[in-house]
């Protein structure tokens, strides 16, 4: 394995970027989804199908899943983890946008910045970039603060489920990252995230009513092939490769920039104005990055 990185290179920006965009169309995609598949049977669906094609990639590239490493508790915890966040995200986007729910799940950097250096000193964020953390957050809220003054009971527990979300998702870092399971393979790493929750979630479909339809429309196929070969399987893929290579604390930074692609998408999807504010805060989050990334200057 190559040696870690203390800060992200054109290929790391390039692929965050990608994800990021990615993800932001995803939360979109899912809740347009909901009408026709119920959430936990939709994310079940996904699952199964990542797994299985995580599967195939192993068995092309030769790449064991099941020698024994040590790996196998905190691999389980982070696939406990995985799964209770994406259980948070499909309900929650029932009762709140796709928007709102986005800003609140993505406050998972704070968990990471905010624990990881009580593991890993390497982490430990400076002054700045701590200036860097706050202003990328203050940009997601301000850009989205219009949504914030007409709140609902259901708004409320989805926004709520969205915090949970991205707390869970924080400590998945956390785990992935305390423990070391950064120096097993990415796609062992994304494995035990994948498999733990499409064990899972047929069970908690199954227990909630959900309805099992399998006659799907050309839109709700197009859906599901999207989140699972480009949302769980790609996607995270690269995300489990970057954790491994770069500074967690670095590259979660910028998650910041999917609630704002996901308000894109919503404007052009949902025909949703983009406002000044918007624009503004795009500023403010590409300045909380480069702060983030800020190289300490070296003292001749």
């Amino acid at each position: 394995m190559s040696a870690r990185k203390h800060h992200l290179d054109g290929l790391a920006v390039s692929l965050l970027l990608a994800c990021c965009l990615f993800w932001g169309f995803q939360q979109v995609l899912i809740k347009a989804t909901l009408p026709e598949i119920p959430p936990m049977f939709q994310a079940s669906l996904r699952l199964a199908g990542a797994t299985a094609l995580l599967g195939l990639w192993c068995w092309w590239r030769g790449i064991a899943l099941f020698q024994r490493d040590g790996s196998g508790r905190a691999g389980l915890l982070a696939g406990a983890l995985f799964g209770a966040e994406f259980a948070c995200i499909y309900l929650g986007l029932q009762y709140t946008s796709a928007s709102r729910l986005t800003v609140f799940l993505y406050t998972s950097p704070f968990w990471v910045a905010a624990l990881l250096p009580l593991w890993v000193a390497s982490e430990r964020l400076q002054r700045w970039q701590w200036a860097g953390l706050l202003c990328a957050f203050v940009a997601v809220l301000f850009a989205l603060r219009e949504g914030f003054t007409a709140g609902s009971a259901a708004m409320l527990r989805g926004d709520l489920l969205a915090l949970l979300a991205g707390m869970l998702w924080g400590l998945t870092t956390v785990v992935i990252r305390a423990s070391g399971l950064t120096r097993i393979s990415a796609e062992k790493l994304l494995f035990y995230q994948l498999a733990v929750s499409a064990l899972a979630f047929p069970a908690l479909s199954l227990s909630l009513g959900e309805a099992w339809v399998w006659h799907f429309s050309a839109f709700a196929l197009t859906s599901l092939l999207l989140q699972t070969v480009l949302g769980a399987f790609a996607s995270y893929l690269a995300w489990m490769w970057m954790l491994g290579h770069y500074p967690a604390t670095r590259i979660s930074v910028f998650v910041f920039l999917t609630p704002l692609f996901a308000l894109l998408f919503g404007a052009w999807w949902l025909r949703e104005t983009v406002t000044p504010s918007l624009l503004a805060a795009l500023a403010l989050v590409a300045a909380g990055i480069v702060l983030v990334n800020r190289k300490p200057r070296v003292m001749g």
